[in-house]
This record gives C-alpha cells, sequence and structure tokens, in this order.
C-alpha cells in the first residue's frame, strides 16, 4: 500500500528532475510524510467515489493520498512544470486513478470540471484566505473541505467573536461555512522544514447562505472598514463609509447593534443587519 504515495526520497528526485527549488517566498513547503497525508485524507472525510479539488498540488503527495481513497482528484496548479508532472507521477504509482490538473492560478479560476464536493489543500500562507473565499464564492457545489494551513491563520478562520484573532477573515469564513480547527501538523513532515507551525481546519457549507449576493458584498465592504480600524468604536470605524459617525450610529441603532461596540465583538449576522440598515437608506 505505501508504493501508492510518496516518501521523502521520491518527493527530493521529483524536485531536482523538475529543477525546482522550494523557496519561502512561494511557500512552497511539501509533505514527506505518508501518515500525515493519509491523516488529512481522513479527516476530510473523504470518501471512495468524492469528486475533490485540491488546490496547489505541488509534487502530488496530497494528490495521491486522495486517490487512494477512491475519490476523483481535479487539481489546479499554476506551476507549468508541477501541472505536466502530476500526471506522469499519478500513472507511475496509481495508474487506475482519475485525476485532471487545471493549469491555472487559483486565484483566477472560475470552471472546474467534474462538479467537486470537496475541498482540500495545504496552502501557503499569504494566499490561504484570498484563495479558500474565492473558491466558496465561486464554486458553490462545494460542500466542506480540510486545508493544512499556518497556524496563525487557521485560528483567524475558525475564531468566534470576542476572540483575540477574530477579524475580517474570521467573519467572510462564517458567512459560507462552520469552521474548526482539526489538529496540528508536525514541522517535520514538511520538506523544507518550515519555521512556522501548521494547522488543519476543516469546513462543513452552511444549509444557506445568511443573505443575498448583494447582500454579502455590502457586508464584506463593511467588515473591511471595520477592521481596518479595529481599535475604534464601529461608528467611528464606519463613518467613511457611511456618511459619517451620526450617519453610521443611527443606521447601527437601526440594525440592532450598539454603535460602541467594536468589530471583534459581531457576528456575521451582525455585520449583516447593518449592511441590511444601509441598503435600505440607500447608502450601499
Amino acid at each position: 500500500m505505501a508504493s501508492t504515495l510518496l516518501g521523502p526520497a521520491e518527493i527530493r528526485d521529483l524536485a531536482e528532475l523538475l529543477g525546482i527549488q522550494p523557496t519561502k517566498k512561494l511557500g512552497q513547503n511539501f509533505v514527506i510524510d505518508a501518515n500525515t497525508v493519509r491523516r488529512i485524507v481522513k479527516a476530510a472525510g473523504v470518501a471512495a467515489g468524492d469528486t475533490v479539488v485540491e488546490i496547489g498540488p505541488g509534487l502530488g503527495s496530497l494528490t495521491l493520498g486522495l486517490l487512494e481513497a477512491g475519490a476523483s482528484v481535479v487539481a489546479v496548479e499554476i506551476d507549468k512544470r508541477l501541472a505536466a508532472q502530476l500526471p506522469l507521477t499519478v500513472g507511475e504509482l496509481q495508474p487506475d486513478a482519475q485525476l485532471s490538473v487545471v493549469t491555472e492560478d487559483a486565484m483566477r479560476v472560475t470552471e472546474l470540471p467534474g462538479s467537486p464536493t470537496i475541498l482540500v489543500a495545504n496552502l501557503p500562507y499569504n494566499i490561504s484566505v484570498p484563495v479558500l473565499l474565492h473558491f466558496l464564492e465561486t464554486f458553490r457545489g462545494i460542500q466542506s473541505g480540510l486545508v493544512m494551513v499556518q497556524a496563525e491563520v487557521g485560528q483567524r478562520l475558525a475564531a468566534p467573536p470576542g476572540s483575540k484573532v477574530y477579524g475580517s477573515p474570521s467573519v467572510k469564513a462564517a458567512w459560507f461555512a462552520v469552521w474548526k480547527t482539526s489538529g496540528q501538523v508536525s514541522r517535520q513532515v514538511f520538506w523544507p522544514v518550515p519555521n512556522v507551525d501548521s494547522i488543519l481546519v476543516s469546513f462543513q457549507l452552511r444549509a444557506a447562505e445568511p443573505g443575498t449576493e448583494a447582500e454579502r458584498l455590502a457586508t464584506f465592504a463593511i467588515v473591511d472598514a471595520a477592521f481596518q480600524q479595529r481599535r475604534k468604536m464601529l461608528r467611528q470605524a464606519l463613518a467613511d463609509l457611511l456618511g459619517g459617525s451620526g450617519a453610521a450610529s443611527a443606521l447601527m441603532v437601526e440594525a440592532g447593534v450598539d454603535p460602541t461596540t467594536r468589530g471583534e465583538q459581531l457576528t456575521v449576522e451582525s455585520f449583516l443587519a447593518i449592511a441590511r440598515a444601509a441598503i435600505a437608506g440607500g447608502v450601499l
């Protein structure tokens, strides 16, 4: 069974073959431990017959784990060398596996084959939140998923209101899904070994989004304004966006939100209430 996945030696050989020198700038840290790969696949709830989208498959460690579980995989890879090599690696180790490769920037892709319902990825810290939000906004068939991200980013995604790390990513992620941390990952399972800790974060799509698409865009604009000046009371933080401190206060009162509170205290539903008041008042 172990021969269907990549080990440390195979990962290094593939990187050398492709002339790839993993760089911190690109956040390239390849998983070299088969047990960790299988742990991620299990934690993601991937089963035979599922169609999974994987963002940034790299050399294919996680891809092979997903395929081993019997899933079909749609891999989105921006690096043409990696995208070209992936089917060859899979063909050698798992010749009957169902793999599609989309050679595009994950931040710009708008179409995927196979209608994937699960998202699984090992994401570089610098793009993890924007990429996740892009996929949840664009591919509404995705129902659940699990990502491996820098611990700080993962804790922010899963943070509840009132937490020190609760911020704009927390609120935006909560619009689409319920998030929770699903365990830490040792630095030693990566090559090269990163200088940050990693964490698994899983999500389950909400039965329905809290509002319409227009309301989402207005809510996200309010969220951005609130957290750009997170130490200020909301009536001040939202003043520029909502026509002044007085107008912002009036809209918040109408929405049932205390104007002297701060953004880090509000749920996504409270931000939505402010957005609805602003839309009704013709401000947004």
